[in-house]
C-alpha cells in the first residue's frame, strides 16, 4: 500500500508501515491535511495483521517537524474562522491520543528541528530515537498560547521542576537533554539513521525495536540538566511566576539571568496559563485527560485573547519579534483571567 507522493508518504511492506512527513520546505509543518493522512494510515495498519511496527521519519536534514502550520492558523483566526481552527486541533490531538495508545510498536526518529507538533507525533511513540542533530521544545510560550498536542502530560512528567522549567521557557532540548528529561530513549548518530531504517526495512526475525536500536544507539554522555537541576527544581518549585523569577534572581548566575530574561520575553498570560497547566496535568490520569484540558486552553486562547495572532505575527509573520502582549505585564493578569481559561469549553467538544 502506498499514498500518492505528497506532503506525506506511507507504505507498508514487510510488516513495516512506513510514515515520511515529505514537506521539507517548511521543515515538514504539520497541516491539517498532513495530520488526517497520518492519523488514516495508522487507523488502517492498526486493523491490518500484515503490518507488525510503524516507523515514523521526516524528509530532509533540518528537521522532523517544525510543529503545526502556524501561519495558516494565524491566516485562519484573523478572518474569523475560528470553527477550522478547532477542527484542526481536533484532528491533531486525535493523532496525538492515538499514537500515544497504540498497541503495535511506533518507532520515531526526531533528528533536528523537532518542536511544538513534532513532538506531538513523534514523543507519544513507544521507541524515540534522538541524534547529535536534535532540537526539541515546546515553544509555544513565544508565541503567546501553551504547550499542547500533549506537550503538558509529557513534560509534567520530566524529573523534578523541568516540567515548568521547560514550558515557560520554551528552551531548546539537545539530544542528550531529551533523552534525561523521559522524551526521547535512544541515541543514534545522523550517519547511522539509514542503517537503522534499513534494519527495520530487512528484519528476518521478530526482535523488538529496542533491540534493533540498541545495535547502533550511542550511550549518551551526561545532559547538562543533571547539573542545573539544583537551581532549575530550586527556583521553578515557587508558586507563582513571579515568585519564580524572585527565585531566579536571588539565585544568581548565567544560568538562573537566562531563564530570567527568557521569561520576560514571554507573554505574561501564557507564563501564568502554563505554570496552571503543567501542575494539573501532573494529576491527570491519561494523556487523553491531558490533551481535553489543553484543547479548552488552547481554543480560550484562539477565540477569546488576542496574544495567539500576536505572538505568530511578530515571531513567524512579520519578523520583527517585538510582540505587544495584553495583558502587558505580570502583575496585570488577574487570578480571575487564568480560572477563566481553565473553564472554557469549547464545543464542538474534543471527543
Amino acid at each position: 500500500m502506498t499514498a500518492p507522493a505528497d506532503d506525506v508518504r506511507t507504505s507498508s511492506k514487510h510488516g513495516l508501515g512506513r510514515v515520511v512527513l515529505d514537506r521539507e520546505e517548511a521543515i515538514n509543518a504539520l497541516s491539517e491535511g498532513m495530520i488526517v493522512r497520518v492519523r488514516e494510515a495508522l487507523e488502517a495498519w492498526r486493523r491490518d495483521p500484515d503490518v507488525e511496527l510503524v516507523l515514523l521519519t521526516g524528509e530532509g536534514q533540518r528537521g522532523l517537524s517544525a510543529g503545526g502550520d502556524v501561519r495558516a492558523l494565524h491566516r485562519l483566526i484573523t478572518s474569523g474562522d475560528t470553527a477550522s481552527v478547532g477542527r484542526y486541533f481536533r484532528e491533531e490531538y486525535a493523532m496525538n491520543a492515538l499514537i500515544g495508545e497504540y498497541q503495535k510498536p511506533i518507532i520515531s526518529v526526531m533528528h533536528g528541528v523537532t518542536m511544538g507538533g513534532g513532538i506531538g507525533i513523534a514523543a507519544h511513540a513507544g521507541t524515540r530515537i534522538v541524534t547529535e542533530t536534535s532540537r526539541l521544545a515546546m515553544p509555544e510560550t513565544r508565541i503567546g498560547f501553551t504547550p499542547d498536542v500533549g506537550g503538558s502530560w509529557l513534560l509534567a512528567r520530566t524529573p523534578g521542576r523541568l516540567g515548568e522549567y521547560f514550558a515557560l521557557t520554551s528552551d531548546i532540548m539537545g539530544a542528550h537533554d531529551a533523552i534525561y528529561c523521559g522524551l526521547a530513549d535512544y541515541l543514534v548518530p545522523s550517519a547511522n539513521v539509514p542503517d537503522v531504517v534499513h534494519a527495520f526495512e530487512t528484519r528476518a526475525d521478530p526482535q523488538t525495536p529496542a533491540e534493533l536500536v540498541l545495535l547502533f544507539d550511542e550511550t549518551p554522555y551526561p545532559s547538562r540538566l543533571a547539573e542545573d537541576r539544583a537551581w532549575i527544581d530550586d527556583a521553578f518549585a515557587a508558586p507563582t511566576v513571579e515568585a519564580i523569577i524572585g527565585r531566579l534572581r536571588a539565585i544568581g548566575g548565567p544560568g538562573p539571568e537566562a531563564a530570567v530574561e527568557a521569561l520576560q520575553a514571554r507573554a505574561p498570560l501564557a507564563l501564568k496559563v502554563t505554570l496552571e497547566a503543567i501542575r494539573r496535568a501532573r494529576e491527570q490520569p491519561t494523556l487523553r485527560a491531558a490533551l481535553e484540558q489543553e484543547y479548552g486552553l488552547v481554543m480560550w486562547f484562539v477565540e477569546t485573547q488576542p496574544d495567539m495572532v500576536e505572538g505568530i505575527r511578530a515571531q513567524l509573520i512579520d519578523k520583527d519579534l517585538s510582540p505587544v502582549w495584553s495583558p502587558k505585564s505580570l502583575a496585570a493578569v488577574p487570578q480571575a483571567l487564568v480560572a477563566e481559561a481553565f473553564a472554557h469549553r469549547p464545543e464542538p467538544a474534543l471527543w
